[in-house]
């Protein structure tokens, strides 16, 4: 995650894991939220990067990020299982 330290990413990971099991009506635990938050926002950012060139930065930016990402992830892995 730009900008955070190692803890701050695995608080806005946990965040965005969290929210983005809300609005996907997901059910996972908590190690599960702070994965899929912290690697939704490494996914996120790839592609932010690659297709506009740059990324939000701050503690919000990174958990709107994160939040897309981890979205985006629980979406292909209900794909995958055959769930959507």
């Amino acid at each position: 995650m730009t900008g955070l330290g190692w803890f701050a990413a695995i608080i806005v990971g946990a965040l965005a894991g969290w929210i983005a099991e809300k609005i996907m009506h997901s059910n996972m635990g908590l190690l599960a939220n702070i994965g899929l938050g912290i690697v939704g926002a490494i996914v996120a950012n790839f592609l932010l990067v690659a297709i506009v060139g740059a990324t939000l930065g701050g503690w919000i930016g990174q958990l709107i990020v994160g939040v897309i990402g981890a979205c985006l992830l629980i979406w292909i892995a209900r794909l995958i299982r055959g769930r959507a």
